[in-house]
Formats: structure tokens, sequence, C-alpha cells
């Protein structure tokens, strides 16, 4: 029985020696090196914004004593719908001033309806093409603003003018 102790101690002693030390680990070489992580700053949690649409409005112009669209004007109206819808399919939503203006014929107050009725009617086109009214507000300078004082261009004067705020 001695033996069989002893035989049973040594096996014991044995197993837990191998348990404690282990097998030895094998050493893998990479056959292809890890690239290093990212630098700081190109790790992004949002995707990057789309690039910011420039806005080129350009103004449109009216008769004499008319705040009608003029079909030249109808076309340049589309234009500047086009490059707004651009912005808008950007996740952009630019609030544009449409400002009037008028010619110095006539009183001041009269010049100044023509110009917000200028500004409306330039306002309601866009919207008639699809645009959202309430990114456009309208506002009237009337003879305030004049882009020359020579009668022969007061064609000039005679305009609807889109600011974007930035």
């Amino acid at each position: 029985m001695k033996t069989a102790a002893k035989l049973l101690t040594v096996t014991v002693g044995v197993f837990l020696v191998l348990t404690m030390v282990g097998c030895p680990k094998k050493c893998v070489t990479p056959t292809e090196p890890v690239p290093p992580p990212p630098p700081a700053e190109e790790i992004s949690e949002t995707p990057p914004a789309p690039p910011k649409v420039e806005l080129n409005l350009m103004p449109v112009y009216f008769d004499f004593d008319k705040s009608a669209i003029r079909p030249g004007d109808a076309s340049i109206l589309q234009g500047n719908h086009d490059q707004i819808q651009q912005a808008v399919a950007a996740n952009q939503m630019p609030a544009v001033t449409i400002e009037g203006y008028c010619d110095p014929i006539g009183t001041a107050e009269y010049n100044m309806a023509l110009g917000m009725r200028r500004a409306e009617s330039a306002k309601a086109y866009l919207v008639k093409l699809g645009a959202d009214m309430s990114m456009f507000s309208t506002i009237s300078y009337g003879e305030e603003k004049l882009v020359t004082q020579d009668r022969a261009q007061y064609e000039l004067n005679r305009r609807c003018e889109f600011a974007v705020a930035e």
C-alpha cells in the first residue's frame, strides 16, 4: 500500500507541476505586418458633411411700372431654382431674401410698393417651380439703392436681387 500511495503522490505531484508550468507556447510570426492604427484625425464617428453648395443667384429685371416675370427672366429664375434645389439636396436649407428695387420715377411710397410686388412675384415664381416657400423672405428697397442715376440706364434699377444668408 505504501507503494500505491507513493505512486499516487508522485503522479499527483507531476500532474500539478505540469499544470502550473504548462506547455510551451508556439511562436507565430505573421506573414504580413500588422498596419498601425490610423492617426486620431482620421478616426471619425460621423460621416463627413457634403461639400457646401455655393449659390450664385442671378438678378431678374422688370419692365417699367411692371411686376410680371418676363420670359427671358423666367429662365434666370429657373437657373436660380436649380441652384437652390442642389443646395437642398446637399442638406442645406438656404435662407434667401428676395430684394425688390425700382427706378426713381414715381413717388417713394409707390416705388416701395412696386418693389415689394416685384419681390413677391419672383418668390411666387420660385415656389411655383417647387421651391419651399419657407426659405424665402421678401423686402422692398424701392428707389433707395439705385444701380445708376443715368435715365438712359434706368432699366438696371428695375430688378430683384437674391441675397443668401450665411
